[in-house]
């Protein structure tokens, strides 16, 4: 499995985009424009780093000469600790790149995102796991959500009642959390289809 920083991914996915638009991979030059590095040189290190991992190969003596390995994945975005009021995909949430593929979960995953705590523990759901999230703006009763109260994340199990929201955690040493939406923010931001355990 090839794991990627996110400076990585970048360079590749854009990499990947030059192809799709104009059928040839960019120079140095126009990757070190593109991503904000101050010189051809830095954009080459990225490079290198990502033919040493085997995402690409480059070809000597070619500015173009670079050719991404198709088994290659774009890779799911790892998120951390996510900040109050700050969208989860925010650049700086992203500490990584997983190359499991998006598909391997159904629905398919978005992204990765690590749990703090161990409130749904008694679904195989610990602290430290990462958990993969289904992008959606809404859920049925019972499933198990990554959801914004007041700006801050949470993983619980939801449940609509009206102008009531109930997130119920998977351990017993914990309370539900009860939403008013008449008096707070509230959001689903996805579901949850599957966990990684990385430890």
């Amino acid at each position: 499995m090839i794991k990627l920083t996110a400076r990585q991914q970048q360079v590749l996915d854009f990499i990947r985009s030059a192809l799709e638009e104009t059928g040839f991979p960019p120079t140095r030059a126009e990757i070190a424009a593109e991503l904000g590095f101050k010189s051809p040189n830095a954009a080459e290190e990225h490079l290198k780093a990502l033919a040493r991992k085997g995402a690409i190969e480059i070809m000597p003596g070619a500015s173009r000469g670079l050719r991404i390995i198709e088994e290659q994945q774009p890779g799911l975005p790892i998120v951390g600790r996510v900040a109050a009021g700050e969208p989860i995909l925010a650049q700086e949430h992203i500490e990584e790149y997983c190359e499991i593929p998006p598909s391997f979960f159904r629905p398919q995953a978005d992204y990765l995102l690590e749990v703090h705590g161990d409130s749904m523990k008694d679904i195989g759901i610990q602290d430290g796991d990462y958990i993969a999230v289904h992008k959606a703006e809404t859920a049925r009763n019972g499933e198990v959500i990554v959801a914004r109260v007041d700006n801050e994340v949470t993983v619980k199990r939801y449940e609509k009642k009206r102008s009531q929201i109930f997130l119920y955690p998977e351990n017993e040493n914990y309370q539900p959390i009860e939403v008013d939406l008449r008096e707070q923010e509230f959001a689903i931001e996805g579901l949850y289809v599957g966990v990684i355990r990385r430890h």
